[in-house]
């Protein structure tokens, strides 16, 4: 799998951007901060999770001058390759339109097109996916519980499309059904009403926390292994995924999921965790509607790491919590690639200067030719000779890239 041509328009610093992206060698984007690096491994991350990195607002992705036209877009395309397609192109146009109630407010509005015909978000999961590899990434250890959740689900959702889009229907169901529980304790509504709300619920948590149960216990071997190679041994790595209610194997207490080497490493299926979901909700009912809230489910789910026993978010230092996350985010890399058959593309956005001698020579010797690798640095001298030999390095200044010899771009400012 591999980017082979990028095209910008009006996306971010980017006015208008041509870009062909070779694949056989490790491209490095050098230049000052603010000069375009990470824009253009956004719009990248974009044309697969359709989502950015670094905003939840797609309105901010829309470059500033257009905004002043008559009509505003912002448009990502590209041609990418895959072994079920030679040659597909991809486009993401991101439109603002005046609402109809003549005010002057306008709302955005995303068109997807897959080789000129318009599709779903759902129809384009798995056509293209990326391994985002951010300093940022240590919030993996050190930060919330909703760090870790969207990293489990940022990753899946590229993937699998049952579990995004039980993931939507969880993200849409779980607010409407909060607001019920309020209006219950103000006596507005009746508790008979949570039932519409709590069947799609139910349904969608346990796709939900299957798929996670199973991504995590997959994840996991990948993770050990490379954390005993950073490590040189002296060091395990373990993923523990802590639900906010424990299903069972049997359903009946017995062989959870915290119980080391019991349902940890086997794959409840939804079927089996639906029920039990759907009892945890019934206990917790009465004390639900006095809250106005949702008590458990995956929206309180926990993703915890352990260096050799102890949890790294509360005990481990610095380096250890760098290292688990290194291990991390390269097993992400080996797990995807074995989940769609070839590898993603790799990017890394100023990783290569936060990382240790010993850490970043290992970094640099997992990245290969069967990869797509772009990576983004304001210093050159960080990098051996050697990687520098076998690597394009294209120049970012003010939006304007300067590629390797050989190698097209057109832009305008």
């Amino acid at each position: 799998m591999h980017l082979d041509h990028l095209s910008l328009t009006n996306f971010r610093n980017y006015r208008r951007l041509e870009l062909n992206v070779p694949h056989v060698r490790p491209i490095v984007l050098h230049g000052e901060n603010a000069q375009g690096k990470t824009s253009l491994l956004e719009a990248i991350y974009y044309l697969a999770a359709y989502k950015s990195p670094y905003t939840s607002s797609d309105r901010q992705l829309i470059h500033w001058r257009a905004e002043n036209e008559a009509l505003p877009y912002a448009r990502v395309s590209a041609e990418i390759c895959t072994r079920r397609a030679s040659t597909s192109r991809v486009e993401i146009t991101l439109m603002l339109e005046k609402t109809p109630g003549g005010d002057g407010a306008m709302r955005l509005r995303k068109v997807i097109k897959l080789n000129g015909v318009e599709k779903r978000l759902m129809d384009m999961v798995g056509l293209f996916n990326v391994v985002l590899f951010l300093p940022q990434d240590l919030t993996l250890v050190e930060g919330a519980p909703g760090d870790r959740r969207r990293f489990i689900d940022n990753t899946l959702g590229q993937v699998d499309a049952g579990y995004l889009a039980a993931l939507e229907l969880y993200e849409k169901v779980l607010p409407q059904r909060n607001a019920l529980l309020r209006r219950i304790a103000e006596k507005h509504a009746k508790p008979g009403e949570l039932d519409y709300w709590d069947k799609q619920l139910i349904e969608s948590a346990a796709t939900i926390i299957a798929g996670r149960q199973r991504f995590l216990r997959e994840l996991e071997m990948d993770a050990s292994r490379a954390h005993d190679d950073l490590t040189g041994g002296r060091e395990t790595l373990l993923l523990r995924y802590v639900p906010s209610f424990t299903p069972t194997f049997e359903g009946n207490g017995q062989l959870s999921f915290n119980a080391l080497g019991l349902d940890l490493h086997r794959d409840l299926d939804p079927a089996q965790i639906a029920p039990q979901f759907a009892e945890q909700l019934k206990q917790e009912l009465p004390e639900s509607i006095a809250r106005g809230a949702t008590l458990s489910g995956p929206h309180r789910d926990e993703l915890r790491l352990l260096i050799n026993d102890r949890d790294a978010g509360l005990y481990g230092s610095r380096g250890q919590a760098r290292t688990a996350v290194m291990a991390l985010k390269l097993a992400e890399l080996s797990w995807m690639r074995d989940r769609i058959g070839e590898a993603p593309v790799l990017l890394l956005d100023e990783v290569v200067a936060e990382l240790d001698a010993a850490r970043r020579a290992y970094l640099l010797s997992r990245i290969d030719s069967t990869t797509q690798t772009l990576m983004t640095t304001t210093e050159l001298d960080i990098f051996t000779p050697e990687f520098l030999e076998r690597a394009s390095i294209w120049q970012v200044d003010a939006g304007q890239i300067e590629t390797a010899k050989g190698e097209n771009t057109k832009h305008e400012d």
